[in-house]
C-alpha cells in the first residue's frame, strides 16, 4: 500500500459538488503538485487531508492508518499557507516553538528543534526578530520551518509562494525543491502555476470541476496530455477536431498525418508550438504571420493557416524572426503529435 492514500474523496456543499471521487497514491518521500484553474478543488482536496474540512465521501489511510476523521493536530502534518498565517506578536524563534509548545515538548529540546527548523530555512540568528521585520521570502521561510519543526509525516503547502514576487518565487522554488530533496519529506503542495509544478513536482495532478484529469510525471503530462484540457492548460497547444482513421485525420475537408496507432473516430489532434519549425515544399500547411511575440529566450508567432491559427514556437538564436504579413510553411513530426479520441477533456 502507498504511503499515502485518497480514496473515493468527495466534497460536496448542497448541490455543489466541490471534489469528486479523488483517487490519489503517494509514495513516502515523494512531491506532489495538485494542479488547476481556480475553483477546481484542489484546495478543498488539501484541507480535507489536513482535517480543516471533513470529506462527504471517502476515506484518508496514512502509512496504514485511517485519518479521515482525525483531528488535525493528531494528523502528525506540517501545513504551510499562502498568507504563512504567522503571528505577528511573536519573534521568528515563538513562531517556529508553537507547534513544539502545543504538544508539550520540553523547553531544552524545543530550543534545540527550533534552531535547527532555522538553520534549515537559512534563517540562524534571526529568531528575536518579528515578522513585520522580515522579507516575503524570510516569511515563507519562517512558516516552513514551523511546519517542519514538528517532523511531520507529510508537508502539505497551499500555493506557498503565491505572495512572492517572480524572482523571489523562482529562488524559492529552487530552494524548496532542494530542501524536500534534502529531507525526503512526502510533500502535497496546490498551485495553480504550470511552471512552478513542472520545475517541483515527480508526479503533477490536474483537476478540473472537482474531477482529476490526469495523474503523470511533469514530462510525460506535457508530451502525452490525455485531453483537449490537459493540453491546453499545461502549456500551450494546437488543437484540431477532426476525424481519424488511424492513419489521417480529416479536419474540415484537410487531412493531416496522424502517428502509428493513433485512434480512429472522432478525435482532437494536439501538436505542441515548440514542436513545429519553418518549412518550404514540404510543408504541411502555409500561412500569413499575423502576430510575434518576444519572451526572451523564444519568439512564439501566430500564423492564419487554413486549419485556423497556428501558434509556433521558434529559439531566440539572436535574429529576428519572419515579420508579420510574411507568408511561412509550417510542418511538424508525427512523432511529436497527440491523438486523444474526443470526450476526453
Amino acid at each position: 500500500m502507498s504511503y499515502l492514500q485518497l480514496n473515493g474523496l468527495a466534497k460536496r456543499y448542497d448541490d455543489f459538488v466541490a471534489v469528486s471521487d479523488c483517487t490519489l497514491s503517494i509514495e513516502r518521500g515523494e512531491f506532489v503538485c495538485l494542479l488547476g484553474p481556480s475553483g477546481c478543488g484542489k484546495t478543498t482536496t488539501l484541507q480535507m487531508l489536513a482535517g480543516l474540512v471533513l470529506p462527504t465521501a471517502g476515506s484518508i489511510v496514512l502509512n496504514g492508518k485511517d485519518i479521515t476523521r482525525a483531528k488535525p493536530s493528531s494528523r502528525g502534518l506540517g501545513v504551510v499557507f499562502q498568507s504563512y498565517a504567522l503571528f505577528p506578536h511573536m519573534t521568528v524563534e515563538q513562531n517556529v516553538s508553537f507547534g513544539l509548545e502545543m504538544r508539550k515538548v520540553a523547553a531544552s529540546e524545543r530550543r534545540g528543534r527550533v534552531r535547527e527548523a532555522l538553520d534549515l530555512v537559512h534563517l540562524a540568528g534571526s529568531g528575536h526578530r518579528y515578522p513585520r521585520e522580515l522579507s516575503g521570502g524570510q516569511r515563507q521561510r519562517v512558516a516552513m520551518a514551523r511546519a517542519l519543526v514538528i517532523e511531520p509525516q507529510v508537508l502539505l503547502l497551499d500555493e506557498p509562494m503565491g505572495a512572492l514576487d517572480a524572482k523571489l518565487r523562482e529562488d524559492m522554488q529552487v530552494e524548496l525543491r532542494a530542501l524536500q530533496h534534502r529531507l525526503g519529506i512526502t510533500t502535497l503542495m496546490v498551485t495553480h502555476d504550470q511552471a512552478e509544478a513542472l520545475t517541483l513536482a515527480d508526479r503533477v495532478v490536474l483537476m478540473n470541476k472537482g474531477s482529476v484529469q490526469q495523474v503523470a510525471s511533469p514530462l510525460e503530462m506535457y508530451e502525452s496530455p490525455n485531453g483537449r484540457f490537459v493540453s491546453t492548460f499545461l502549456g500551450k497547444a494546437n488543437v484540431f477536431t477532426g476525424f481519424s482513421d488511424g492513419g489521417i485525420l480529416r479536419f474540415d475537408g484537410h487531412t493531416l498525418p496522424c502517428p502509428v496507432g493513433a485512434p480512429e473516430g472522432e478525435v482532437d489532434y494536439i501538436v505542441r508550438p515548440e514542436k513545429i519549425h519553418e518549412a518550404g515544399d514540404d510543408a504541411l500547411v502555409v500561412g500569413k504571420v499575423t502576430g510575434r511575440l518576444f519572451l526572451g529566450n523564444h519568439w512564439l508567432l501566430h500564423v492564419s493557416t487554413r486549419l485556423g491559427t497556428i501558434q509556433y514556437a521558434q529559439i531566440n538564436n539572436g535574429k529576428a524572426p519572419s515579420k508579420e504579413g510574411m507568408d511561412v510553411g509550417l510542418r511538424w513530426d508525427c512523432e511529436h503529435v497527440r491523438v486523444v479520441a474526443r470526450g476526453v477533456q
